[in-house]
């Protein structure tokens, strides 16, 4: 749609009355994005499924630690050491834990791998007739836009019983490397004129390598590659119930819904920059220091650079430094320390230090730059986001894909808390929003000015 004359004055009229002054919030004690005064999210719900804390109260304040991850009471570092130790990929069982919130035995593990496989199927000619059609750069439009196309091939789609809506998780968990996969490649056939390559998913890998090998025009990648893979998939699964994303999976759940309807308002919350979207932000910010700061190695030049991002002078000029900071960890955030350190093996084998070694300075040096220049009560990290844009990079997956490869992982998370707040509520979820404009008398349309 164009911006016209018009467009330009009807936008003048929302910035002329729609901000709210600033001291009201704090008149009517409203927690401005459902944060209290110390940056703590408001209790609007209980959950079985993840638990997310770094700080417990101490008398008049609050002490902090490193950052804890528990996924149904287990903690993320066991569970990750468990599988990796064990030389097995873990996104399947992961999955089976978040949704039915206890660790399968080997043969529960095989039967739930041969159901997910089972659903391995798109309808037919869906990948022509909806995945190809308005290709787009946007796939997480793609994916919501297919996922609501999924309501159609469904004739129980509007069934909200618990064990419909389990089966519909499970297909979707099941489809959604194919979903993201393939949009990319009718984007990067239809609008970038390259190839197109459609390969279908392998019953026999896992989630992790049938990514890598429907991505890929030869279909290989190493193990390596594909269990770095398996792994930011199993951290990225779940994050507890106030996330913006599984959030709205709660409130769009609770007004009685149907899975595909709760599941693209979910992938429509995700893309946001401030959620989602953050990794490339962060790989954008990158190639703009590593563009701009002629010697990495030199901590003052990268010092320097990172303060003129800090200030606003420098790549977007939000003065944001991105992947630094986090509404509940603190000193640590246990996916990216998981992460950093089988990043630390891929860059290696990709035979990339170098850049390893500048994120891992930034690291060092930005979170105290953030502390020192802005009003943050609380110490501060890098998060998931900070390295997971340069696994993606390591991995040759494209910069369009890195948030659906998060909504690849996250659907499990979303599908557990919707089952959660099926069998849980019995209400819609409905805050309360104070009104604030002035009462005024109607004016008959010939005198108004």
């Amino acid at each position: 749609m164009k911006i016209t004359p018009e467009i330009r004055q009807y936008s003048k009229l929302c910035l002329e009355n729609d901000p709210i002054e600033s001291k009201l919030f704090k008149e009517w004690n409203v927690y401005r994005g459902l944060r209290d005064n110390n940056g703590v999210g408001v209790l609007t719900g209980l959950t079985h499924v993840s638990d997310i804390y770094s700080k417990r109260w101490n008398e008049d304040h609050y002490d902090y630690f490193d950052g804890v991850l528990k996924y149904r009471g287990l903690g993320i570092e066991d569970l990750v050491n468990g599988f990796m130790s064990e030389n097995r990929f873990g996104f399947e069982e992961i999955s089976y834990l978040l949704m039915f919130g206890k660790l399968p035995s080997l043969s529960e593990l095989e039967e739930f791998k041969e159901t997910l496989v089972a659903d391995m199927e798109l309808p037919q000619n869906f990948v022509r007739d909806v995945i190809m059609k308005s290709p787009t750069e946007d796939i997480m439009n793609s994916l919501a836009r297919s996922v609501l196309m999924l309501h159609n091939y469904d004739k129980a789609a509007n069934d909200t019983s618990i064990e419909n809506v389990v089966a519909q998780s499970l297909y979707l968990i099941s489809v959604f490397p194919m979903l993201a996969v393939y949009s990319y490649n009718a984007y990067r056939h239809y609008i970038k004129n390259d190839s197109m390559i459609i390969h279908r998913p392998d019953k026999k890998l896992s989630t992790a390598e049938n990514i890598l090998r429907m991505l890929r025009p030869d279909k290989e990648y190493t193990y390596t590659e594909a269990k770095v893979l398996d792994m930011a998939l199993v951290l990225h699964a779940e994050h507890g119930g106030g996330n913006n994303s599984t959030f709205t999976t709660h409130v769009v759940t609770s007004t009685g819904t149907d899975t595909y309807s709760a599941i693209a308002s979910a992938l429509c919350s995700l893309k946001g920059p401030r959620h989602g979207g953050a990794s490339l932000k962060v790989t954008q910010m990158f190639a703009d220091i590593e563009k701009n700061v002629k010697n990495w190695d030199d901590e003052g030049q990268v010092r320097d650079y990172l303060l003129k991002i800090k200030k606003g002078e420098a790549f977007d000029r939000s003065g944001l430094i991105y992947g630094v900071g986090h509404a509940v960890y603190a000193y640590s955030d246990p996916r990216a320390k998981l992460l950093k350190k089988r990043l630390h093996e891929l860059c290696a084998e990709k035979h990339n230090m170098k850049e390893f070694a500048l994120y891992n300075l930034v690291e060092k040096l930005a979170p105290g730059i953030v502390e020192e220049t802005s009003s943050v009560k609380k110490p501060l990290c890098v998060n998931v986001d900070f390295y997971s844009g340069l696994l993606y990079k390591m991995l040759g997956i494209p910069k369009e894909l890195y948030c659906p490869m998060f909504a690849v992982a996250r659907i499990t998370g979303w599908s557990a808390h919707r089952c959660e707040e099926i069998i849980n509520s019995g209400k819609i979820i409905r805050p309360a929003y104070e009104n604030v404009c002035p009462h005024t008398d109607y004016i008959p349309i010939t005198e108004r000015q």
